[in-house]
């Protein structure tokens, strides 16, 4: 049986003419800034009673059942919402948080004690029912969340309801991880809508929604009835702006206390915090059209992905290249599997060689990026473009916001007579490559393009296994996409950096991008 005691908290270039387009937008935009801090002697900055936080986009929804969606995770886990079990991202242990403990004599039916006293935004009661109910509308239902996709597949989980702060969960086969597999779910009331999503939800977290204004910010209040400390900051105000040096102005102007997304060429100075990010960069290839639903089209691809310039000229030299979806340090990762190798003349000759055989290698590549999911996302996009313009094939680029590219993003994807090739970030917050290989690589995977029989066995081989086997067994998935497959073209294992005020103490870690704990964030000095 696991049991922990309440939980502490832990202590805590761009060029000439961007820059000046940066200023003037930050001009146009300063109004909308919420005046808050200070300064004390000396020129110290001092907080105010409101957490301000710039972000690179909107969220689409707050939904909880959505909440592993970057941009809605980063405002709701375990600051609006929480979950019933919690990863530790220095250490990657589960810790209790709206679960006590938990236990299983045969890694199939695991029984969870709740906390009690702990009460909604509501005001109602948390109990089993919620957490049963919960479970049921993330796994079970047919709502379409993502977490279900991203998390537990096609399996459904059997719940029940064991006394008032008691329920137990039964998966369909053995399954090592599924404590770690619960710790994604964020614990919403039993009278959530089981047939539609919920725009704004009701958590038990250490704040609650006072506002969104839809296209302008979205502000939090304190709950005085959370369970644990009341988090340092009475209020909290997120703002969005899709210029990372417009992000980075706001805070060296005292406007904004967090930024998210930045990089040392957005000016931010010694404001900026670099930290360890689990995100991967890579284009997933869709084989739905030609030229993509040949393999040595998708082959050259690699061959024409310059990696090392990328890293160095784009991101200095921070990011690592990749030759795999997870980076150092998650369950699974094949430290053997070598970087691809960048050779023009290589890709040049698979396009040639495909086309002699029949290939359309002119027919268009549909290229789907995101806006602002990541520092000069748009750079390395067109990057990517020219080289693959420089080897024969014909690539449309579409830069789309967050709630048009995530049509792309997950299952079931727009019907289109092109190929697809769609850029993505995953991050692994589990620390498990099930969590990577489940819902890119499957055949029928939330976010995998395709894959094969073969590969599937190989997944669900590796699912049931621990230990050394499991590691193994991972390895050799993450070979076999690169040898066979070929879905992915990665790009890069990232570091983050955000923009924190010399006003507030927080210490960025692996899950800061996806899941930033406001309760975590005090004043200077306290």
């Amino acid at each position: 049986m696991f049991k922990t005691p309440r939980i502490s908290r832990p202590a805590r270039k761009i060029s000439l003419a961007v820059a000046a387009g940066a200023l003037l937008g930050t001009t146009a935009l300063s109004g909308c800034s919420v005046a808050n801090s200070g300064e004390a002697e000396g020129g110290t900055p001092v907080a105010g009673d409101t957490l301000r936080l710039v972000l690179q986009q909107e969220p689409p929804t707050l939904e909880a059942c959505d909440s592993n969606l970057t941009s809605t995770g980063i405002v709701i886990r375990s600051t609006i919402t929480e979950p019933l079990i919690e990863r530790n991202p220095t250490s990657g242990e589960l810790e209790p948080k709206l679960a006590t403990e938990w236990s299983t004599e045969d890694e199939k039916t695991y029984t969870l004690k709740l906390r009690e006293g702990v009460k909604f935004h509501d005001g109602s009661d948390f109990t089993a029912e919620d957490a049963k109910v919960t479970i049921d509308r993330a796994v079970n239902s047919k709502i379409g969340c993502d977490v279900e996709g991203y998390v537990f597949g096609d399996d459904d989980l059997d719940v029940k309801v064991v006394d008032e702060h008691t329920v137990s969960v039964t998966s369909v086969k053995k399954d090592p991880i599924l404590p770690l597999r619960l710790s994604f779910l964020e614990v919403v009331p039993a009278e959530t809508s089981a047939t539609e999503k919920v725009r704004e939800p009701i958590g038990t977290g250490p704040y609650k929604i006072e506002t969104w204004t839809a296209g302008q910010s979205i502000d939090l209040a304190a709950f005085p009835d959370y369970w644990d400390e009341q988090p340092a900051f009475p209020k909290a105000n997120y703002q969005w702006r899709s210029e990372a040096s417009v992000r980075a102005s706001m805070i060296t102007a005292g406007e904004a206390d967090i930024a998210t997304g930045l990089s040392p060429e957005d000016n931010i100075g010694e404001l900026g915090v670099s930290y360890p990010n689990n995100e991967t960069v890579a284009l997933r290839m869709h084989n739905n059209a030609a030229p993509l639903d040949d393999v040595r089209i998708r082959q050259a691809v690699n061959y024409a992905i310059d990696q090392e310039t990328i890293v160095n000229s784009l991101y200095g030299g921070r990011d690592k290249v990749a030759s795999q979806l997870v980076p150092e340090g998650v369950v699974g990762h094949n430290e053997s599997l070598p970087i691809w190798e960048f050779n023009m003349d290589k890709a040049k000759a698979l396009v040639e060689e495909a086309k002699a055989d029949g290939a359309d290698v002119s027919a268009p590549i549909e290229f789907v990026v995101r806006t602002a999911q990541f520092p000069r996302i748009q750079e390395l996009a067109q990057v990517i473009q020219q080289n693959l313009t420089d080897i024969g094939l014909t690539v449309d680029l579409k830069m789309l916001e967050t709630s048009q590219q995530l049509k792309y993003q997950v299952r079931p994807f727009p019907e289109t007579d092109n190929a697809l090739m769609v850029m993505i970030q995953h991050g692994n917050q589990a620390g498990d490559a099930a969590f990577t290989v489940d819902q890119y690589m499957t055949t029928n995977g939330a976010q995998s393009a395709f894959g094969s029989e073969e590969m599937d066995k190989k997944i669900e081989e590796a699912g049931a296994a621990t230990g050394e086997e499991r590691q193994k067994d991972y390895e050799e998935i993450f070979a076999y996409q690169n040898e066979n497959l070929v879905q992915f073209a990665h790009i890069s294992h990232q570091t983050g950096m955000m923009g924190i005020s010399k006003a507030v103490n927080y210490a960025p870690n692996s899950s800061s991008g996806d899941e930033l704990r406001l309760a975590e964030v005090t004043p200077v000095g306290q």
